[in-house]
């Protein structure tokens, strides 16, 4: 058997484990149902596919998240690792074949959407599968007091009826005490379960909270102080183009990304500030998963967000390389006003709820009992336009839809072009001689991609094919879905809408299944994690990292140091330091206009976050100014 240190150097090319990657995955080899909390970037995914690839047979990874799906499926292909994903928006044929594929082929990881294990096709094929290890990402939605509860999740147990031999991993990033306590329920590990949790501390991660009217002069503040790579976190599509384009008018080069733009528009955002040809990506909480960018500097929120979890979650972006990174919060109290309206509307009535599910079946036409596992693009402006409705209340809806089990709606779905032969290469051959015009297609798509399209599905280029046989892309779809027509060839073409896939067949409205008490606790769930985070930026007096800690039952004395809250302690306790450094930055600034990092060589101070946090008051009290280029000056100078 190959060592875990063998197989992380042969396909993910490090020479160690990260803290605690190792004691995972020994628990998992020995057999043991294990639940591993690690935070944003700690390297969860390695935790399961070291130990899935030296045990024999296949590996299936239950997610949440499609996209997050899909990339991993592409980084193990991309390592010579066989992986497969089935989710919502697939047909029935090429489930079907993929499902085959893990039986009878070598495929390593199954990665399969909740909703996935419930259906009859899933549950009569795995029992056929060799299955070596269950994987359960994103483990806190299991529970209903967890803050992304799916009851999808609870279904993850008849794998465990099925299999009760088979280990058990789950893996969260964010989960509270009792959330842990239900993971390990819900999941029914075994008294021999081992549990794993990294410290929610961040050592290297200054949090810091700044209440202003003005967040604009805050923002430019900010980035002025801490250079390097930023991701700026807003609530609304609107705000991340309109505050990308103010930026860039102020030579600050910055993109946006969120749901609504195509596939295609997302990539190239992403990729340019991956490969840091742009400085500041602003976004939608649409941004991050996924994203492994170890040199963010900068996290900022100018809206809140409804929990610590999410703002964990978001904020822990930022500085996973280890350096000295910041995560920023800028508010007033219209925004918590904004949040308590935003948490109200997030828990529509069941009546609303009745009201867009009824809505939705309608729009699609679609008869009591029917389109059970079937998925239909959305355009959410057309839909709120013909039944009269609000754009965010219907959101809302569908999002506790959703949590209720009834449909599950993806905001920024893509899925590519794929074809699979459904004819032998001998039949294929016979209906090339028949029917000459197909022929060109046929050969170029077998040159292109070769005998795999007859075992599995392929991803194709309508248009890479429409430039190798020199007809439009146009012609080329026709031809594709021609053959489809005459079943020579399975073929999806490539999705880039919102889905709305109905895990439940079509209910009657007037009596929708829906868990009232647990609504209602819901409700009341979401208020109190509100409550925490409001707690969490209005809090003068106790250490952020502190607040954090003890939300997820982390109990600890130990203050971080480095937080506003921290370092303002700092300054009361050292005014005599304060005063000093003050009066240098003062003395040197009259000489002549410096940079920031010109300043601190200058003056060499000890104390890195109090000499910047002095700056910051200098600035607020117009002391000082920055000047067109950055460089700190007094006022009225050139």
């Amino acid at each position: 058997m190959e060592t875990p240190l063998a197989i992380l150097q042969q396909y993910w090319k490090h020479s160690q484990f990260r803290p605690l990657q190792e004691d995972i995955i020994q628990s998992v080899l020995q057999g043991n149902d294990t639940l591993a909390l690690l935070p944003t970037g700690g390297g969860k995914s390695v935790c399961f596919q070291v130990p899935a690839l030296i045990l024999p047979g296949i590996c299936i990874v239950i997610t949440p998240l499609i996209a997050l799906m899909k990339d991993q499926v592409e980084q193990l292909n991309k390592r010579g690792i066989e992986a497969v994903a089935i989710h919502a928006g697939m047909g029935k044929q090429q489930i079907d074949i993929l499902l085959d594929n893990c039986i009878y082929g070598t495929i390593k990881f199954l990665y399969v959407s909740p909703e996935r294990i419930q259906t009859e096709i899933f549950q009569a094929r795995v029992k056929q599968m060799k299955v070596s290890l269950i994987v359960v990402d994103e483990a806190h939605c299991i529970s209903q007091w967890g803050y992304d509860f799916r009851p999808s999740y609870l279904k993850i147990s008849l794998l465990r009826e099925v299999m009760p031999s088979i280990p058990v991993i789950a893996l969260t990033a964010t989960a509270t005490v009792k959330v842990k306590e239900d993971i390990i329920a819900q999941l029914k590990f075994k008294p021999s379960n081992q549990v794993f949790q990294k410290s929610f501390v961040r050592e290297n991660l200054s949090f810091v909270v700044r209440k202003s009217e003005n967040k604009e002069k805050r923002l430019l503040d900010a980035l002025s102080k801490v250079k390097g790579s930023t991701i700026i976190y807003v609530r609304s599509r609107k705000a991340t183009e309109t505050l990308s384009s103010w930026l860039a008018a102020r030579s600050i080069s910055a993109t946006f990304y969120h749901a609504g733009l195509s596939f295609g528009d997302r990539v190239k955002r992403q990729e340019d500030w991956i490969q840091d040809k742009c400085r500041v990506m602003v976004a939608t909480n649409a941004f991050g998963m996924g994203i492994d960018k170890p040199d963010v500097r900068m996290v900022i929120h100018l809206d809140l967000t409804q929990n610590i979890e999410s703002y964990y979650q978001e904020a822990g972006r930022a500085g996973r390389d280890g350096q000295r990174s910041f995560a920023l919060i800028l508010y007033h109290d219209g925004d918590i006003v904004s949040l308590k309206t935003k948490v109200e509307q997030s828990q529509p009535s069941l009546d609303f709820l009745k009201k867009v599910y009824q809505a939705i079946s309608n729009y699609y036409q679609l008869a009591l009992g029917s389109a059970e596992g079937e998925s239909f693009d959305f355009d959410l402006p057309v839909f709120c336009d013909q039944f009269g409705l609000h754009a965010t209340e219907v959101y809302n809806a569908l999002k506790k839809l959703e949590e209720e089990g009834l449909i599950q709606f993806n905001e920024s779905f893509y899925s590519p072009s794929v074809v699979h032969f459904t004819m032998d290469k001998l039949a294929l051959y016979a209906f090339q001689v028949a029917n000459a015009r197909f022929d060109p297609l046929i050969k170029m798509m077998l040159r292109l991609y070769g005998g795999e399209l007859f075992s599995g599905f392929i991803r194709i280029s309508e248009a890479y094919l429409a430039k190798a046989i020199q007809i439009s892309v146009k012609d080329t779809k026709a031809l594709l879905i021609q053959l489809h027509e005459l079943k020579v060839i399975l073929y999806q073409p490539a999705k880039d809408k919102p889905q709305v896939n109905f895990i439940m067949a079509r209910q009657d409205a007037a009596n929708l299944p829906v868990n009232k008490s647990r609504l209602a606790e819901r409700r009341e769930l979401s208020i109190q994690k509100m409550n925490a985070m409001i707690q969490l930026v209005s809090s003068k007096d106790h250490c952020r990292m502190q607040l954090m800690q003890d939300y997820f039952g982390e109990t600890t004395n130990q203050e971080c140091g480095i937080c506003d809250v921290c370092i303002d302690k700092r300054k009361s306790e050292n005014s005599s330091a304060v005063k000093e450094i003050r009066q240098e930055i003062l003395t040197n600034i009259s000489k002549q206009a410096m940079l920031i990092e010109e300043l601190e060589d200058r003056i060499s101070p000890q104390d890195h976050e109090l000499f910047i946090d002095i700056i910051r008051d200098l600035v607020d009290s117009g002391e000082i100014e920055y000047d067109s280029f950055w460089k700190l000056r007094k006022p009225g100078t050139k």
